[in-house]
């Protein structure tokens, strides 16, 4: 059983007594409501809605989805005011408050906070974060991303770590815990995806994630970063749908290769290896649960009592509330949860709600001008500045072209590439043409190269669109009206496929880098770092980390030789290729 009065709690006897009288006041349904996070997918909340919710589940945590602060806020504060018990209530904010609240403020990607040659920028995003999920009522934080970047192919972790690195890693993690914490000492933090995303090229949305190091390995990098993040007091942390099939085997000599299972199913990794042997005593929580990573290893009856059996603590989502709770009380009659199991379980989530004194009045839910004073702030925004001018990269020049004197070379042709549209919402994407205003005001003419499939959602299907995309031109007649080639890519993506990679809109199509050797082009990545495996001709390319309108601004104004490039690249952005260093 937890000692909720040493680390990562700290308890005092008068907090440690409301843990205990609560629990002892619980009826079976709410301890077994306790052990649920669920994800609100309501846009607009709704009071009669949310009590109903909570009598009928009683939860032990909240995630929303979507919403402005505004909404946001008022949907917190009718969870928290109709909970029979405070709620933990969870955001992720990978990149500062935007990814929290859809008008809260991007400050910067980790793989852009880990260019940073000092950790100003991790500090500052996670002092965003801080603010501006306190200021719509969020006590915990499911960041920072403690994975590494050790295959250039998984486009999971790509801009969610830091580095390959366990030394950098763990810096600038610490720098973005310094960073919440500053804002509000009140917050919890999450370090994820234990036992490691970023060795395989494998989406836990898609399928079991399997990380391959040997024990070795997995202890000089993985377990370096998981025990000083431990060590240092970390509230929580999130079991990943990953596989750890060297430790598996040692800790369980003669597994069958049928029998290892994700973290969040393995008791020998969660219990054995991160509890007992690592020291962790504070909360774990699984990765979502509607992954394939998690619901095509075990049937779901079996998985969701399963996690908690294995030494999960908090089960993330539902397929059905009713029918997952359903499991979870049968999981625990039938002796998969033991009574020990689920006490201790339940000592972690109420001892971290006491740590954050939700159970004090007010649970947490803060003055509603602070959403005003936080939320899309002039100093939040200066941050995202900063963050731009500090950390975008220059990756290579071998044609040393830069800086660009628009005075000289100032025609311009745009190829920008984005992702394969899933719907028609891609007609005039707001980045191009962001891209395509800064580079006019930063004084190019530009002609865009046309892209296929608006073609076909402006002119319906024809045989003339393609015709068009394949119809180069005479190369001569473009080398006189060109003085340079800007390719923008902001391609991103998961839960689709495993690997997302550059994907032209048609066969043969103008867009294709004909061009390169021609005219001098530039590469400008606003999402992925790994651009170079599929434009390795490419002589100049930058990654800027952002697809907002600051990082395209400063990227423009850097290749021009307004400023510096301070950014510092990973080995892996060439993406383990001779060629693409040329």
């Amino acid at each position: 059983m937890v000692d909720l009065s040493q680390k990562p709690f700290y308890l005092s006897p008068e907090q440690i007594r409301w843990v205990e009288e609560t629990i002892a006041g619980m009826t079976l349904d709410e301890k077994i409501g306790q052990l649920f996070i669920l994800l609100d997918l309501n846009q607009t909340p709704d009071e009669d809605q949310i009590r109903e919710l909570l009598a009928r589940a009683g939860q032990g945590g909240l995630r929303w989805n979507g919403g402005d602060s505004e909404k946001v806020y008022r949907q917190t504060s009718l969870y928290q005011k109709h909970s029979k018990i405070p709620l933990l209530i969870a955001a992720n904010c990978d990149d500062g408050g935007s990814s929290c609240i859809s008008d809260g403020t991007f400050v910067a990607t980790a793989a852009e906070a880990g260019s940073d040659h000092s950790t100003v920028t991790a500090f500052n995003t996670g002092l965003v974060a801080g603010r501006e999920a306190s200021a719509i009522g969020c006590s915990w934080l499911f960041n920072p991303v403690v994975d590494l970047g050790l295959n250039w192919r998984n486009s999971i972790i790509n801009t969610r770590c830091y580095s390959d690195q366990a030394d950098e890693v763990i810096r600038q993690a610490r720098a973005f815990i310094r960073g919440v914490k500053t804002a509000n000492p009140d917050m919890a933090c999450c370090c994820k995806h234990f036992p490691g995303d970023g060795v395989d090229e494998l989406d836990q949305h898609l399928v079991m994630g399997v990380n391959s190091q040997s024990t070795e390995e997995w202890n000089a990098s993985f377990r370096k970063v998981y025990q000083t993040m431990i060590d240092d007091g970390v509230e929580s942390i999130v079991v990943g749908h990953i596989a750890l099939p060297a430790m598996s085997r040692q800790l369980r000599p003669g597994i069958k290769d049928q029998e290892i299972l994700p973290a969040s199913l393995a008791r020998e990794l969660t219990t054995d290896l991160l509890r007992h042997e690592m020291g962790f005593q504070g909360l774990v929580v699984t990765d979502a649960s509607h992954m394939v990573g998690l619901t095509a290893v075990r049937p779901r009856r079996e998985a969701v009592p399963g996690a908690i059996a294995a030494g999960c603590d908090l089960f993330l989502f539902t397929n059905d509330v009713d029918e997952d709770l359903a499991y979870m009380k049968t999981g625990y009659e039938q002796g998969i949860i033991s009574d020990e199991r689920l006490s201790d379980a339940l000592h972690r989530i109420l001892g971290l709600k006491a740590k954050l004194r939700l159970n004090e009045q007010g649970r947490g839910i803060p003055d509603p001008q602070m959403t005003k004073q936080w939320v899309g702030c002039a100093e939040h925004k200066a941050f995202t500045v900063q963050a731009a001018e500090q950390c975008i990269t220059l990756v290579k020049d071998t044609q040393h072209v830069l800086p660009l004197d628009v005075r000289h070379k100032k025609r311009a042709y745009l190829v920008y590439l984005q992702n394969t549209p899933a719907s028609r919402a891609f007609i005039n994407d707001p980045v191009r043409q962001d891209v395509i205003l800064e580079l006019e005001y930063a004084g190019f003419t530009v002609d865009v190269c046309p892209n296929f499939h608006e073609l076909e959602a402006r002119n319906g299907v024809r045989p003339e669109n393609l015709t068009e995309m394949i119809r180069h031109g005479k190369r001569e007649e473009f080398k006189a009206k060109y003085d340079v080639v800007f390719i923008f890519i902001n391609i991103k993506g998961y839960a689709q496929e495993n690997n997302v990679r550059i994907r032209w809109s048609a066969k043969h199509t103008k867009e294709l880098p004909w061009y390169i050797p021609e005219v001098p082009t530039i590469g400008v990545s606003l999402n992925y770092t790994n651009h170079l495996i599929d434009l390795p001709q490419l002589k100049t390319y930058i990654n800027a980390y952002g697809s907002n309108r600051v990082n395209i601004r400063t990227a423009i104004g850097k290749i021009c030789g307004l400023e510096p490039f301070n950014g510092q690249a990973s080995e892996t952005v060439f993406c383990n290729r001779w060629e693409t260093r040329l």
